[in-house]
């Protein structure tokens, strides 16, 4: 794998390195063989974020959330915003670094396998005519989907630290980058002036489940006030934003209580409540059932059905 960044990790940013052992499984598995993760991360405003590499021996994927940043390929310099895509093929020495003032907020896998270069090709032919983007850079809007991806395969870590798990994370990669030809000839937004960028709010939504989120925050990105921002937001989904969010956090915590051995406690941590009780009362309003007895149907302890 490339030489990772040594940016100092603050709490709420995660990186992860798959290691050595696992990946030479991987290389070898029939399932996982022709794709696989080397390492993955998620960088929250990464003030001071910089890397140059002048040998780049896998394949490597950001894509922005917020912020800004600057990248160099041979030469070429392209400027980051929040919505674009950077897809850097191996054998391409470069730099990057987080804009000073705005500083980006990042999803990032380095990647490598035999098809690389066939998914790579298989994004590039996606474009629609007359696309112009570059080679490595697109700016593929925000998309809720494509954060759900990534949040996704940052999750898969949780699961275990056996083959297993990183098999399914090798999936999950192969499906992000499908997902990112399918919707790269939807890059181009065209946003009338009152409208509201649905994808961006529900992307800082997914990007954000694993913390608390106020509607002043929500508001201030979509440019409204909050009487107009939620208004507008039921007009268009018939819930409100926040209604919306605690869904998405109860969906993360039903999929940590399927996948995952850990305590409520830490489901509730995970999903940005402090109180596991006060986590558990969300839970059983959303989902009739406490998470406790949620964790029990798995096992056929329990029937599906509310008290």
């Amino acid at each position: 794998m490339s030489q990772p960044s040594k940016w100092p990790l603050p709490p709420e940013s995660s990186r992860f390195v798959v290691p050595r052992k696992i990946i030479d499984q991987l290389r070898h598995h029939p399932i996982s063989q022709d794709l696989y993760p080397m390492g993955f991360g998620y960088y929250k405003s990464a003030r001071n974020h910089t890397m140059l590499r002048r040998t780049h021996d896998d394949y490597l994927l950001i894509y922005c959330l917020d912020g800004a940043g600057k990248l160099t390929v041979e030469k070429s310099e392209y400027h980051i915003q929040a919505g674009d895509l950077i897809l850097l093929p191996r054998g391409k020495s470069h730099a990057y670094h987080a804009d000073h003032s705005q500083p980006w907020t990042i999803y990032w896998i380095h990647f490598a396998g035999p098809r690389a270069d066939d998914f790579i090709d298989y994004i590039a032919n996606s474009a629609g005519p007359g696309d112009n983007t570059s080679s490595y850079v697109t700016p593929l809007g925000m998309h809720s989907r494509l954060v759900g991806e990534f949040e996704a395969l940052l999750g898969s870590r949780q699961t275990s630290y056996d083959l297993n798990g990183f098999i399914h994370a090798s999936s999950l990669l192969r499906q992000l980058l499908t997902l990112i030809a399918e919707i790269r000839p939807l890059a181009r937004q065209q946003e009338a002036a009152n409208s509201l960028d649905l994808e961006r709010i529900h992307s800082l939504m997914q990007a954000r489940v694993h913390e608390q989120l106020d509607l002043d925050t929500l508001a201030a990105a979509a440019n409204l006030s909050k009487f107009h921002f939620v208004t507008k937001y039921k007009e268009l989904t018939g819930t409100t934003p926040i209604n919306h969010f605690i869904h998405l956090k109860i969906e993360k915590a039903c999929y940590l209580l399927d996948a995952t051995n850990n305590a409520i406690g830490e489901v509730s941590f995970a999903v940005g409540y402090d109180d596991a009780y006060y986590f558990s009362r969300i839970f059983k309003k959303v989902m009739g059932i406490s998470p406790t007895q949620y964790r029990r149907m798995r096992t056929g302890a329990v029937s599906y059905k509310a008290e």
